[in-house]
């Protein structure tokens, strides 16, 4: 505008002109603001007649903070797509996107939409018929507060979560519109005010740690879930079934009265329950160890996250199913004890009073729940490529040790009407030993058959799991990606 006014009021040659317009280009290359000066010189009574006389160019530079590059790098590598929204001119938006290795493909406003003048809303369609040049700039240059705002509003049509960040009264629309909105430090009050996060020191490295932080907590939270999920499917799937499949007194010696290896006084119940007491110990200690996984250790995923509620409840029933069967052939095995050729016959372990199979079945559930656990606490992976923090192993060994305790040495009683007896108040004396070995084996399979199922689900893409949160251009927006570093590359070529 003023190398115009100059020109108009003659104070300014055509050579005098292509020399500004090469040293403002020369310098807009290298990242360098430059505003004209000019004076006037009065030959006449009025204004009209004033000759306006180009004095020199005011340079400005303005260079990215030094962890700018490397945040960018972080982003990028965490599977966060950076985008440049900036006022400045074209080629110092290039300039800074290549000094921070954001990209070349830089566009200007033109083209982009605009809001309605008379009612200010958005044009209809906004992700669909401009989504493709949102997706495929790396960033855009000589933008108004409205582009910034559609973009934004473009990328959140499109179903990406969007985070903003800016400092200005021009960001504040864009700021708001975001799903995460971050007022960086010496922000204007205006953009505070809009922003869902102030920064308080300078720099931007917090984003990264803040987006880590947060996957973090997302992997503790999906761990809860999936145990919570998993070990609730496990005891109701179990009881019902041992409710109604399985009547103890029917697998009672014929003539348990006169058989003097017989020790139970009274006849085995007809169905299959085991004490109040038992389950709330069962829960109590379940929950007093489920806590301590907010402070376990979480990988954060090296992509965006994404909840899949059909994903992972099909994770946690495959490691309830696995642990129900391991229960329920327990309890078939530990009631045909008293069969001549059984397997715990066949293991010396044979002839169980019901009070000890009420107290086996309670031990190996309390087992399988805490192991279901660290199963479930690793994802998709195998329970030892993920660490456990100290916390969680002290409190799950604490768990784990005082339900084997109770099951050892719990006295003869019956609570409920139901008969049940420490493991080692009577002979055979190795039965703990082999409840927990039977729990280890089966946890072992449980995890496996978890792998297993995440394997299958994400080769053939069951429940859209491939989907993982990063970016990705459609066929027509890469089309327009590649004319775009064409046109980068070489401007005249947009022009032919």
């Amino acid at each position: 505008m003023l190398l115009k006014l100059v020109r108009k009021s003659g104070g300014c040659d055509d050579t005098l002109e292509k020399q500004i317009e090469h040293d403002v280009t020369e310098l807009g290359k290298r990242g360098i603001r430059a505003i004209a000066v000019a004076k006037t010189t009065s030959i006449g009574a009025t204004d009209k007649d004033d000759v306006w006389q180009m004095m020199g160019l005011l340079t400005f530079l303005d260079p990215p903070r030094p962890d700018t590059k490397e945040t960018v790098r972080l982003a990028k590598e965490n599977g966060v797509a950076v985008k440049m929204i900036t006022g400045d001119h074209l080629l110092i938006a290039k300039e800074t996107s290549r000094c921070l290795d954001m990209g070349g493909i830089i566009q200007t406003a033109e083209g982009l939409p605009l809001l309605d003048p008379e009612t200010k809303a958005k044009p209809a369609n906004l992700g669909r018929d401009h989504g493709d040049k949102f997706l495929a700039a790396d960033g855009f240059a000589q933008t108004y507060p409205e582009h910034k705002y559609l973009i934004v509003e473009g990328l959140r049509e499109l179903g990406y979560r969007v985070g903003m960040t800016g400092d200005g009264v021009n960001d504040s629309p864009a700021l708001k519109r975001a799903d995460v909105g971050i007022a960086v430090f010496g922000a204007t009050d205006a953009a505070k005010a809009a922003a869902d996060i102030v920064l308080t020191q300078p720099g931007l490295s917090t984003i990264v740690d803040a987006i880590l932080i947060a996957r973090r907590i997302w992997c503790r939270v999906r761990s809860f879930l999936t145990y919570r999920i998993a070990a609730t499917l496990q005891l109701l799937c179990f009881f019902f079934i041992a409710v109604f499949a399985f009547r103890p007194d029917e697998y009672m010696p014929e003539d348990w009265q006169h058989d003097p290896e017989f020790m139970d006084t009274k006849a085995w119940p007809p169905f299959f329950h085991m004490p109040v007491l038992m389950l709330m110990l069962i829960t109590l200690l379940n929950d007093g160890t489920l806590i301590t996984i907010g402070y376990d250790f979480a990988v954060a995923p090296r992509t965006p996250p994404i909840w899949n509620m059909r994903f992972l409840f099909s994770m946690a029933f495959v490691q309830a199913f696995v642990a129900m069967i391991s229960s329920v052939n327990l309890l078939y095995i530990l009631l045909h004890s008293w069969d001549d050729n059984s397997m715990m016959r066949k293991m010396g372990l044979g002839g169980l009073s019901y009070g000890k199979i009420t107290t086996s079945i309670y031990l190996k559930v309390s087992v399988s729940d805490f192991m279901t656990l660290f199963s479930a606490r690793a994802g998709g992976d195998w329970f030892f490529q993920v660490k456990p923090a100290p916390i969680l192993m002290c409190g799950a060994m604490f768990a784990v040790s005082c339900s084997t305790c109770f099951a050892m040495f719990w006295p003869k009683s019956y609570p409920d009407g139901i008969q049940t007896e420490g493991l080692e108040r009577s002979p055979p004396y190795m039965l703990q030993v082999f409840v927990w070995s039977w729990s280890l084996g089966w946890w072992l399979v449980e995890d496996a058959a978890k792998v297993l199922c995440r394997w299958i689900v994400h080769k053939y893409n069951i429940f859209d799991i491939n989907n993982s949160g990063v970016m990705v251009l459609t066929d027509s927006a890469e089309k327009l990606q590649q004319k775009m570093r064409i046109e980068s590359e070489n401007p005249s070529a947009g022009h032919h």
